[in-house]
């Protein structure tokens, strides 16, 4: 039954798949802006509706990224997630988290992050996991503002 409950979960997070060039998303994350930048601008707003929506990063990570706020989820996909070892890391906290620039975090999302049970989201259009970047910044300033 376990086998079938993550089978399901990770079909859910490959649902659509879309698969964006690496090379090109590293060039874009690693860019330094300029004034006249033509990388697309993220939105923090639409980014959190991924986040909490089509991205599903919200089933492990919580709602709104607070970590004891978790979605209802079925009995078994919720037993699996909080069996994640490490479990999923507090995105409000910035001392916790260890990827450090938004080319390291674009790539754990499109790939998976190795080590941990975070598998990849090919289903995010190249402005979806821009404006999710642009989510997750917010997060972290949040986090440090009330002092984590």
């Amino acid at each position: 039954m376990r086998e079938v409950s993550l089978t399901c979960f990770l079909f859910v997070g490959c649902w659509g798949i879309q698969f964006t060039d690496t090379v090109e998303m590293n060039a874009w994350a690693g860019s330094p802006p300029s004034s006249k930048s033509t990388r697309a601008a993220g939105d923090a707003e639409r980014g959190r509706a991924v986040f909490n929506g089509k991205g599903v990063c919200h089933y492990c990570h919580g709602i709104d990224g607070n970590k004891n706020l978790r979605p209802q989820l079925a009995a078994d996909t919720a037993t699996l997630i909080s069996q994640l070892n490490p479990p999923p890391v507090d995105l409000r906290n910035p001392e916790a988290l260890h990827l450090k620039s938004d080319k390291q975090r674009a790539r754990a999302i499109r790939e998976g992050h190795p080590g941990t049970g975070m598998f990849p989201d090919t289903t995010m259009t190249d402005q979806e996991l821009i404006d999710t970047l642009a989510y997750l910044a917010l997060l972290r300033r949040e986090g440090s503002l009330n002092g984590r």
